[in-house]
C-alpha cells in the first residue's frame, strides 16, 4: 500500500467517526403541521441535540419525543371522526417506534403539576411532575396532540431539545 493511499484511508476513517458521532448526537427534523404555530411553521427544519437526560430540559424549551402508538387514549387532532367520512389524512413520518412530535416543554421533574393546562394529569395523583418526566404543549392548542391527550412524557419517549432553526 503506498503512502498516499494509507493517507487516504485514514482520512476516511476519520471522516466515518466524525459523522457517526455527530448523527448519534444530532437529529434534523422537519415541523409537520401548525401544533406549534406560530413559533414555528409547518416545513421548519430543527436541530434537535439528542439525549435521554429530561433533568437537563428548561420549562419553555422546544423538545423533540416520541409517542408510541399503543400508548395512545386519543387520536391526533387531524384523525376522521367516528363514523364520519374519510378525510385524506397528511403523510406521516412514523417511526417503528412511534410518532416524532415537536412540543414546548411546560414543566419539568419537580415543577408543580400544570392542572389548570392539562386537566388529565389531575388524575395521576402527583402534585409535583415526576422525576424524568415532563409535560408538553403545543403553543397552537385548538390542533395540538400533546400531554393533554396523553399525560406526562417519560424519559424513554424523550429524543432531546431543539437547539435552533435550520434555513429551509
Amino acid at each position: 500500500m503506498t503512502p498516499l493511499a494509507a493517507a487516504a484511508g485514514s482520512v476516511l476513517l476519520a471522516v466515518a467517526v466524525l459523522v457517526g458521532w455527530v448523527r448519534r448526537r444530532y437529529l434534523v427534523t422537519t415541523v409537520d403541521g401548525p401544533s406549534m404555530e406560530p413559533a414555528l411553521r409547518s416545513g421548519d427544519r430543527l436541530l434537535v441535540r439528542r439525549t435521554r437526560r429530561t433533568q437537563r430540559v428548561r420549562a419553555g424549551q422546544i423538545v423533540v419525543v416520541r409517542i408510541r402508538p399503543p400508548t395512545l387514549a386519543a387520536p391526533p387532532p387531524d384523525a376522521p371522526e367516528p363514523g364520519g367520512e374519510a378525510v385524506a389524512l397528511p403523510a406521516r413520518r412514523e417511526h417503528p417506534d412511534g410518532l416524532l412530535l415537536v412540543k414546548r416543554a411546560i414543566a419539568v421533574a419537580g415543577d408543580p403539576v400544570p392542572v389548570d393546562r392539562v386537566p388529565c394529569l389531575r388524575e395521576s395523583g402527583e402534585t409535583a411532575v415526576p422525576p424524568g418526566a415532563l409535560v408538553v404543549l403545543g403553543d397552537n392548542a385548538d390542533s395540538s396532540w400533546d400531554s393533554r391527550d396523553y399525560g406526562f412524557v417519560r424519559a424513554g419517549q424523550f429524543v432531546g431539545v431543539a437547539v435552533r432553526r435550520l434555513p429551509s
